[in-house]
This record gives structure tokens, C-alpha cells and sequence, in this order.
């Protein structure tokens, strides 16, 4: 069983989440990563404004589950200085 403990606590700061259909799943800690995921065509990018904590908490968990094996969910935070820095681990590849 997979905790979902880390998921929920960057939720609280979390101004979306995207998902690229397959394994990436990422919740975006701010505008700038929302951007960024529409640029990138993310299939699926939901911000505050779609919907709230509460349901994307339910959107990840259901994305996770419809996920290949090699999925992850990882939080990204806008970092100039070093851009792989703005990346936490939440629930690694793997976890099950």
C-alpha cells in the first residue's frame, strides 16, 4: 500500500498538479510550474482554480492507480539557480 502522507502536505502549498498520461505525476508548488506544464503540453495540468486540494488530492490517487509501473509523484518548485533542486521526492518509482 502506498502512503499518499507526503502528497497530502505539499498539497497545502500546491497551485496545481499535472500528469503526463503515463508515470510523471507532479504537483506544481507554483504558478510558474503550471505554466510550464501547459507549455510542455502536459495532457493533464489542474490549478486552484480547477478544483480544489481536496479533489486533487482524489485526482492523484486515481492517476496513480491508472499509471504504468514506473510511476512516481514528485512536487516541483521553481529554482533559478539550480532547476533539478526544485524537485522532492513524494512517492518514489517503485514504492509498492
Amino acid at each position: 500500500m502506498v502512503n499518499f502522507q507526503k502528497v497530502e502536505e505539499a498539497l497545502e502549498e500546491a497551485q496545481g498538479i499535472a500528469w503526463d498520461s503515463c508515470h510523471k505525476i507532479y504537483v506544481l508548488l507554483d504558478k510558474e510550474q503550471v505554466s510550464i506544464m501547459r507549455i510542455y503540453e502536459y495532457e493533464y495540468v489542474y490549478d486552484t482554480e480547477d478544483m480544489s486540494k481536496e479533489e486533487m488530492l482524489d485526482r492523484l490517487i486515481e492517476w496513480y492507480d491508472d499509471s504504468c509501473n514506473l510511476r512516481f509523484i514528485q512536487s516541483i518548485r521553481t529554482d533559478y539557480v539550480e532547476p533539478n533542486d526544485g524537485f522532492e521526492d513524494l512517492i518514489e518509482q517503485f514504492a509498492e
